[in-house]
């Protein structure tokens, strides 16, 4: 008789692109933390839940693997290599030392980034004083990275769907995959030479933004009230509002 031994193809090609993930992951956590943007390992994405392997862990959605991440993150490249050394771990960059985060809705955001870099058209990018790095999520939320320590101004602080990221938050970083799809750059750090914006000047535009998005959805509407009109959910995984 005959033998036939049947190669697990299907596996081998899943964990070579696991493998492969987790190297493109593992890159850019180092970038990040070369570049001094403390660095954490996130949950890893399974399917369509998150799994950080601690024991009893109920959090399904994007969460930090570590228990203690905010005293954890870090901007060691070699401690981060080997966190990704063996899975492929979600990155997460903790907010509120290097950078703030204003994560706003999609209609906003791009409505905002398309005045910064109508303003960096006219003046140029030295005098763009809104123009830093913006991250989109697949849930469609904006990531506006800007200089640390600025409360959010009244009228965005009013929105409910407008949330500012401090100490003691974080948000997903490319290329992370969440269930939707991977989290991208609309404007890359490198494409800004890693520059930080005044948290002032991007708020200006934003409120800016907002004002007109109220105005073309209530013309009768005076352009600086307050209370929430975009009504698109949180994200799980950038849903705290940092004081």
């Amino acid at each position: 008789m005959q033998w036939r031994t049947r190669h697990p193809v299907v596996p081998v090609r899943l964990a070579e692109r696991l493998g492969v993930e987790r190297l493109r992951l593992r890159r850019a956590a180092r970038r990040y933390a070369a570049h001094g943007w403390a660095v954490t390992p996130g949950a890893c994405l399974t399917g369509d839940r998150f799994s950080c392997g601690r024991a009893g862990c109920p959090i399904m959605g994007c969460h930090p693997a570590l228990e203690s991440w905010e005293d954890d993150a870090s901007t060691d490249r070699a401690r981060v290599s080997d966190w990704w050394r063996h899975r492929p771990y979600t990155v997460l960059l903790a907010t509120g030392v290097s950078f703030d985060v204003v994560d706003v809705p999609a209609a906003l955001g791009l409505r905002a980034l398309g005045a910064a870099r109508l303003h960096a058209g006219v003046l140029g990018l030295e005098h763009a004083d809104g123009r830093g790095p913006v991250a989109v999520t697949p849930a469609g939320r904006w990531m506006f990275f800007v200089r640390p320590g600025t409360p959010l101004r009244p009228e965005l602080d009013a929105c409910l769907d407008i949330v500012r990221h401090g100490r003691g938050s974080w948000v997903p970083a490319a290329p992370s995959r969440m269930p939707e799809g991977p989290v991208h750059w609309a404007v890359a750090p490198d494409e800004v030479h890693w520059r930080l914006p005044a948290a002032g000047a991007v708020q200006t535009m934003l409120c800016d933004a907002l004002a007109s998005l109220r105005r073309r959805a209530d013309p009768a509407r005076p352009p600086h009230g307050t209370g929430q009109i975009l009504c698109v959910p949180r994200q799980l995984s950038t849903s705290r509002r940092a004081g």
